[in-house]
């Protein structure tokens, strides 16, 4: 069975966007939660665009279901934020996805590159486990990395999907997901659990599925996308539906 995490992300930043409270983010996890979803997860950045820490520690001590915190390991303290790794110290959240992303970055684009950043990363992975977190790393796919990525202590890795959203529906397409299926497999053989997320959607998440091995799915701005027509709640179970029960 794929679990289906809601990064409830642009909540927040649609909120930010006006001051205030609405929407309120918890409430919008609960909606999720409520309609099926088995997961929550937000990417607070230094910069408090959308999810800030005190969002992080209201969704922490308001759901039940498992909690999944984005962000990049070596982002430090700064006027509001804690630090990302502190944060995760703090909340011990169910799992820690550490992503190679930039403070200024737009959004989430590209993997690690364990050659270069494994021996800085290991001993962080190494602390994020012995709080209780389980540590996934944000990986391009090239099976070659899976490996690497268990050597330093990864519990899972999340297949960063862009390059096969984008090549979906043309000639690229059963390239893509060679390389989609390739790494996941690769994965599996190291001893890794495979997550998956970036522009999934409605329409490309039912064949991303038929991979093998793909135990998460984290989905956030299609998914609140397409909540602007549906409404939430019915958005969650339509996600729910292409997926496959078992």
């Amino acid at each position: 069975m794929t679990v289906l995490s809601v990064n409830v992300n642009k909540v927040a930043g649609l909120r930010n966007s006006r001051g205030g409270t609405r929407p309120d983010v918890v409430e919008a996890a609960h909606t999720c939660i409520a309609a099926g979803a088995q997961g929550i997860t937000v990417h607070p950045r230094p910069d408090r665009r959308h999810i800030t820490p005190r969002d992080v520690r209201d969704l922490a001590a308001a759901i039940e279901v498992e909690y999944n915190l984005e962000g990049n390991p070596y982002s430090p303290a700064s006027p509001g934020y804690p630090g990302f790794v502190e944060l995760l110290e703090e909340i011990k959240p169910t799992q820690a996805t550490l992503v190679p992303d930039g403070d200024d970055q737009l959004t989430s684009d590209h993997g690690w590159d364990l050659e270069r950043e494994g021996e800085r990363l290991a001993p962080i992975i190494g602390q994020l486990k012995t709080a209780g977190c389980r540590v996934s790393l944000f990986m391009d796919p090239v099976p070659a990395q899976m490996t690497l990525a268990r050597q330093v202590g990864a519990d899972r890795v999340e297949l960063y999907t862009e390059d096969y959203a984008r090549a979906y529906g043309t000639t690229a397409q059963a390239q893509a997901y060679k390389r989609y299926r390739d790494s996941a497999a690769a994965a599996i053989d190291a001893g890794l659990e495979v997550n998956a997320g970036h522009d999934l959607n409605l329409d490309n998440l039912g064949t991303f599925l038929t991979i093998p091995g793909i135990v998460e799915v984290s989905i956030g701005h299609a998914l609140i996308s397409d909540a602007l027509r549906y409404g939430l709640y019915e958005t969650v179970r339509r996600y729910l539906a292409v997926m496959p029960a078992d």
